[in-house]
């Protein structure tokens, strides 16, 4: 019988976490993050909201967190909007506690590893996960291994400077709200009932997007670019504009065998966490 992996997504407004049985994401639960409270707090809430999964008698733990990591030793530097969670020594905490292995990454690397293992990355053994949301982050799977970098910050494109800014503030939801004062979902919504600045702002959305994956392929040339992420859902109104910025990258034979991919799955974030426990002796670390 296949034994259980635990994975958690830990970000700054919520815990999520889910079990992998089978091949299957199972009881997928969540609860607040209590953002404000001591460290010592929050590790006693992770805590027990794993402990709500031992029935399950998980064979490792796997977390994703919006920040850098030390991931050879599971050190968290720092969690996006939880000031009080800087320099926690998350996996000696949780493997004293719960005498599993437990494994700790940046949440795009996650997504990056999860969509290799289980969903339409598998084909490919060097791929690049690019997750749009309310920022932008990527990770990096080089010939079917996850690799991070130092604390996990391989694949962070956001931080590059593009135009007046960088590509996290034209390549995520910051781009809606910055430049068209909505969000994405609203401004889809307006998009499809034919609003023409709602289409302007998913065609510009698009160009900016293609300059950040001719940046990804003059670096990796990967096999395929994995797009997840809430803002994915809304492809079809900046595919044409973003396959139209790709046509100008200046290797079209590259261009021509590089697989541009949505992800299908929902619980990215839980299935990178789980694909931490389930790969990790293949994991690359520097």
């Amino acid at each position: 019988m296949e034994k259980a992996i635990l994975g958690l997504d830990i970000g700054g407004t919520g815990i999520k976490g889910g079990i992998l049985i089978k091949g299957h994401l199972e009881d997928i639960r969540s609860i607040p993050t209590p953002a404000r409270e001591s460290k010592e707090f929050i590790l006693e809430t992770i805590a027990t909201f794993i402990e709500s999964y031992a029935h399950y008698d998980f064979v490792g733990i796997g977390i994703g967190i919006p920040g850098l990591v030390d991931s050879r030793e599971g050190i968290v530097l720092g969690l996006a909007n939880i000031p009080s969670f800087q320099h926690v020594e998350l996996k000696s905490f949780l493997m004293e506690r719960f005498s599993k292995p437990v494994f700790v990454n940046n949440d795009a690397n996650c997504f990056a590893i999860g969509v290799h293992k289980y969903g339409v990355g598998k084909p490919y053994k060097n791929l690049v996960g690019i997750t749009l949301g309310t920022g932008v982050g990527g990770g990096i799977v080089i010939n079917g291994q996850l690799y991070s970098g130092v604390f996990s910050a391989a694949g962070e494109w956001c931080s590059a400077p593009y135009l007046e800014h960088n590509f996290e503030y034209y390549c995520s939801g910051k781009f809606f709200h910055n430049v068209y004062d909505s969000k994405p979902k609203a401004l889809a919504k307006q998009a499809l009932a034919g609003d023409l600045i709602a289409l302007q702002a998913f065609e510009e959305f698009g160009q900016h997007l293609g300059e950040l994956l001719k940046m990804i392929m003059y670096s990796l040339a990967p096999e395929a670019i994995v797009l997840g992420g809430s803002i994915r859902k809304t492809y079809p109104l900046f595919k044409k504009s973003l396959f139209k910025s790709l046509e100008t990258f200046a290797y079209p034979t590259v261009l021509a065998n590089v697989s541009i991919l949505i992800s299908e799955l929902d619980e990215t974030a839980i299935h990178g966490a789980v694909a931490l426990v389930d790969v990790q002796k293949d994991m690359v670390e520097v």
